[in-house]
């Protein structure tokens, strides 16, 4: 048990389960197969986001606008960045680069092995996305309603897509297609699908009337899933984003499905996960 709500995603490596907590500002580190805590670091602020492993090294941002960098192993920390202001996006990891956003409108790229700044991106609004990394292109959203594609090596923007609302949630790569959604304020939100060359639109899909979405796609076997606050997990064609099929749950579906062995998991704030094949 945590000190408080925990909002990060877990990350499983080397038999270890990684995940932060919100509510009392640590990063802990438990044995899969016990449950029993190996070590914990203490930040001294929230942790929402979700921690990234590579090369034996735990990533993650905090609410007092740090990404750190911990030994996996240990726990002792290698070096920490600041940067303007919350960190609440997940990091990715490629190259030897981390990739990840603040709420200080930028999108930073660092060596992962040292911290150093190596480029950074003014989005001109928040950026709570975490990034997607395909081809040598980052993919992000923000709080000023664009999709991005930057150049992973240089920072320079290749596109941008207008959605006209915020976009919280990460984006999904799937073929030549980025998939993601908007928040949709008071309004429907929608699931879009870009053609990650150009940002071109192929598709988009809107929820009901104030169905914001703010989880982030899964697609397996050509086929897209989503929640929605309309209280709806959504199956569409991946190819033309025409719905399948949709499951009301009875409350908001904030949770991001997860695809294994077939089957699609995902929760609901009606306190139920659920588990469709």
């Amino acid at each position: 048990m945590t000190g408080g709500r925990v909002h990060s995603h877990v990350a499983i490596w080397g038999g270890m389960v990684y995940f932060g907590s919100r509510g009392d500002g640590h990063l802990y580190v438990l044995d899969a197969g016990t449950g029993q805590e190996k070590w914990k670091f203490n930040t001294g602020s929230q942790v929402f986001s979700s921690p990234a492993i590579s090369g034996r090294v735990v990533y993650f941002g905090t609410s007092n606008a740090y990404l750190y960098a911990l030994d996996a192993d240990t726990g002792q920390e290698k070096w920490r960045f600041k940067t303007g202001k919350a960190v609440h996006s997940s990091p990715a990891i490629s190259g030897g680069v981390v990739y990840f956003g603040s709420f200080d409108g930028h999108l930073y790229a660092l060596d992962a092995g040292t911290g150093y700044e190596k480029w950074k991106f003014n989005a001109a609004g928040e950026v709570r996305s975490s990034p997607a990394i395909s081809g040598g292109v980052v993919y992000f959203g923000s709080h000023d309603g664009h999709m991005y594609a930057l150049d992973a090596g240089t920072g320079q923007e290749m596109w941008k897509f207008n959605t006209g609302d915020k976009v919280h949630a990460s984006p999904s790569i799937w073929g030549e297609v980025v998939y993601f959604d908007s928040f949709g304020g008071g309004d429907a939100g929608h699931l879009y699908a870009l053609d990650s060359g150009t940002g071109h639109e192929v598709w988009k899909f809107p929820t009901a009337t104030f169905g914001r979405v703010d989880t982030s796609p899964a697609i397996s076997g050509g086929v897209v899933y989503f929640g929605s606050y309309d209280g709806h997990l959504y199956a569409l064609d991946a190819g033309s984003g025409q719905q399948k099929w949709k499951f009301k749950t009875g409350s908001m579906v904030d949770s991001s499905p997860a695809i294994s062995g077939g089957v699609v998991y995902f929760g609901s704030r009606n306190g139920h996960l659920y588990a469709f094949k």
